[in-house]
C-alpha cells in the first residue's frame, strides 16, 4: 500500500497572473481611451495631466516615470503610450526608445483623429489653422484662455493667435453643446470656423493593435 504523503508535502498549483496591458495616455484623451478599452479584458489606462501640453518639455520625464512605475510590480506584459510627439521635439521618442515602448503615430492628436492624409490636406489648404478636439472645445476657457494667461493679460491674445486665420473643430462625438462651444471659441479668437467629424480616427486602430501585440507577447 502506498504511503499517503503528509499535508506539507502536497504540491500547490500556482496559477500565473493574467497578463495585462498598461496604456499610459494624455489626459486630453482620457474619455476616448476609456471608451475604447472599457470592454477589453486585462487593459488598464492611466493618464497624465492634460496641462502638460502647455509645457511639453515635461512630457518625456513624466511618461518615463509612469513606465517604470508600471513595470515595478511585474503586473503588465506590455505597455503602450497613448501620446503622439505632442510638441516634445523628438524627446519623447528618445525616452520610448530607451524603454522599449511604442507610442501613437504622428505629431499630435489632431493628426491621428483626422487621419494622416486628411490632416495633411487640411493643413496644406490653410497652414494658419488652430485645431480643437472635443476635449479642447470642452476646456477651451480653462486650458487656452486661462492656461495661457490671456484672461489676465488680454494683450497676449494677439501674440498667440494673431497669425491664425481658421479654427477647425475635429469632433469625436456628435454633441451639439461641444459644437456650440467650438464655434464660440472661433468667435472669441476672431477666426473662420470649420467642423469635421472624425470619430476616434486612427486612435481606435492604434489601441486595437497595441492590445493585440500585448496578447501575442504574453
Amino acid at each position: 500500500m502506498s504511503a499517503v504523503p503528509p499535508p506539507e508535502a502536497e504540491t500547490t498549483l500556482q496559477v500565473p497572473p493574467t497578463p495585462r496591458l498598461l496604456i499610459i495616455g494624455c489626459g486630453a484623451l482620457a474619455r476616448e481611451l476609456v471608451e475604447l478599452t472599457g470592454r477589453l479584458p486585462d487593459v488598464d489606462v492611466t493618464c497624465l495631466p492634460p496641462s502638460l501640453h502647455n509645457r511639453p518639455g515635461g512630457i518625456p520625464g513624466a511618461v518615463r516615470e509612469k513606465i517604470r512605475k508600471g513595470r515595478a510590480g511585474g503586473r503588465y506584459s506590455g505597455i503602450f503610450v497613448a501620446y503622439a510627439d505632442c510638441g516634445t521635439g523628438g524627446l519623447l521618442d528618445r525616452v520610448l526608445e530607451d524603454e522599449g515602448v511604442e507610442r501613437l503615430p504622428g505629431a499630435h492628436c489632431y493628426e491621428f483623429f483626422a487621419g494622416v492624409a486628411d490632416f495633411a490636406r487640411l493643413a496644406e489648404e490653410e497652414p494658419a489653422t488652430f485645431w480643437l478636439t472635443d476635449f479642447l472645445a470642452r476646456n477651451f476657457e480653462r486650458l487656452v484662455i486661462r492656461g495661457l494667461g490671456i484672461d489676465r493679460h488680454p494683450e497676449l491674445e494677439a501674440l498667440y493667435f494673431g497669425n491664425y486665420r481658421r479654427l477647425v473643430f475635429l469632433s469625436q462625438t456628435d454633441d451639439p453643446d461641444l459644437l456650440r462651444l467650438a464655434r464660440s471659441a472661433a468667435d472669441r479668437l476672431g477666426l473662420a470656423f470649420e467642423h469635421r467629424h472624425t470619430g476616434h480616427g486612427e486612435l481606435r486602430t492604434s489601441i486595437a493593435a497595441s492590445v493585440a501585440a500585448a496578447r501575442v507577447a504574453a
